[in-house]
């Protein structure tokens, strides 16, 4: 792939030859459903995937087709991240003995530090917002010669993503709909461009105040957004991927946006009834069902994907919450 715009099906089928093996398989689980309505639904538990989150398939593809390709520096790759993105860069970089320097803000969540060191990383805390990071991980990139990776503008990332909508599809082929968490949109890039394919729709769910999607679908183009959400350290992206625009123009998509206070409700749901422990990005597509904000029909099959349990459980059984 040569160019940041565009994603086909046929990426998708590449980055699964080059993880196979590599990336835990997707594990799907029946449940029942938190709406009146709705009579099939499952869960996608993506959390229990390497590293915490999907990030693991794009971090392994992105690394596995430039060293295909024999374009991987010296100096190594260099990632800006809310902490994810960070720890699957990480990941893969160690497995092939390769030096990973990874960007994150100084309000990282400490668990995802704590684990970047543990992989090895070479970890550096910069700024207050993903932003910084970035702009820092760039000048890196550029006086060292590291081969820049990034948290989802990127096709080789948003393939490896997308491999996990191929594998719901394989072993669930009756899905009509799938439920994902946006961000910058490398995730939903990839998991629309599979549902594309196969003919479902994908509902993208978002948090209220981190809403580079839903503006960019309104705009026609990404567009800079404000950053103030629970769910920031994994979701905050300040503008979403072109790659997700065109992503979204061949799929029956629908985006929602949820508040805060449904994503702490929907992690704790998920925590009391079903002691499923993710972080709060992992909770946002749930969110859509507990809150209401999208009913299925009855007769749909519904699969919510829990992308990430990078979390402390310190908050998660508390008896005064």
């Amino acid at each position: 792939m040569d160019t940041t715009d565009h994603l086909g099906y046929d990426d998708i089928e590449a980055a699964a030859r080059r993880i196979h093996g590599h990336t835990r398989p997707i594990t799907l689980a029946p449940a029942e459903s938190p709406t009146d309505s709705g009579r099939s639904l499952w869960l996608a538990l993506e959390f229990l995937q390497h590293t915490g989150t999907f990030k693991a398939r794009g971090a392994a593809n992105f690394l596995a087709a430039h060293l295909e390709d024999r374009t991987l520096p010296e100096a190594g790759v260099t990632i800006a991240s809310g902490g994810n993105a960070g720890l699957a860069c990480a990941w893969a970089a160690r497995r092939h003995d390769i030096t990973a320097t990874v960007f994150v803000p100084a309000n990282a969540p400490a668990v995802k530090v704590a684990r970047l060191v543990a992989y090895g990383a070479r970890v550096k805390q910069i700024g207050d917002s993903y932003a910084d990071a970035a702009e820092a991980c760039a000048q890196f990139a550029a006086d060292s010669g590291a081969l820049q990776s990034h948290a989802y503008d990127n096709p080789l990332i948003a393939a490896g993503a997308g491999t996990l909508m191929r594998e719901i599809h394989a072993q669930l082929p009756s899905v009509d709909t799938a439920l994902v968490a946006v961000g910058g949109g490398g995730l939903y890039a990839g998991i629309a461009t599979a549902a594309a394919h196969y003919g479902m729709r994908v509902i993208a769910v978002e948090p209220e105040n981190c809403r580079a999607l839903h503006a960019a679908l309104e705009a026609g183009q990404p567009v800079p957004v404000p950053v103030n959400s629970i769910a920031a350290d994994s979701l905050g992206a300040r503008t979403a991927t072109p790659l997700a625009l065109t992503a979204a123009a061949a799929c029956d998509t629908r985006a929602l946006l949820v508040s805060d206070e449904a994503i702490t409700a929907a992690r704790t749901h998920l925590w009391d009834d079903r002691r499923l422990a993710v972080e709060h990005g992992g909770a946002t597509a749930m969110a859509a069902l507990t809150s209401r904000a999208y009913i299925p029909d009855p007769d749909e099959t519904v699969c919510v994907i829990l992308c990430g349990a990078n979390t402390g459980l310190a908050d998660l059984d508390t008896p005064d919450r």
